[in-house]
């Protein structure tokens, strides 16, 4: 599978982006997937994780109640929809897809297949 991540941009603080990625191949279905993103002079640090039904997700604490990762499976696509976005969110996102366990869910050791990235500015 390969990723294709899209939809970032500059965004004024308190505004929303909804990020996608799209992924080629027909075992979309198979993988857990992940958004990671990493700020300016920063590491990359985790953002949300979806099971591959769907049917757990996990976001950070950083945004948590401000950010929602979902998955189309019939688009073999993944989404982070990003609301009350701040300065801090500014970096470059990216997709990653994988089999993590519960414990690797969060981490990028989960995730063997990454997309380039999308880059999200928020400016206050």
């Amino acid at each position: 599978v390969q990723l294709q991540a899209s939809g970032g941009g500059l965004v004024q603080a308190g505004g929303s982006l909804r990020l996608s990625c799209a992924a080629s191949g027909n075992t979309f279905g198979n993988y857990g997937m992940g958004w990671f993103r990493q700020p300016p002079g920063k590491e990359r640090e985790f953002v949300a994780a979806i099971r591959p039904s769907g049917g757990m997700t996990r976001h950070s604490d950083s945004v948590k109640g401000r950010f929602t990762i979902s998955r189309d499976s019939a688009k073999n696509t993944v989404y982070l929809q990003m609301n009350s976005l701040k300065p801090e969110d500014t970096a470059v996102y990216f997709c990653a897809a994988g089999r993590p366990i519960l414990t690797t869910m969060a981490s990028a050791v989960g995730y063997k297949i990454w997309g380039r990235g999308t880059l999200v500015t928020v400016s206050s």
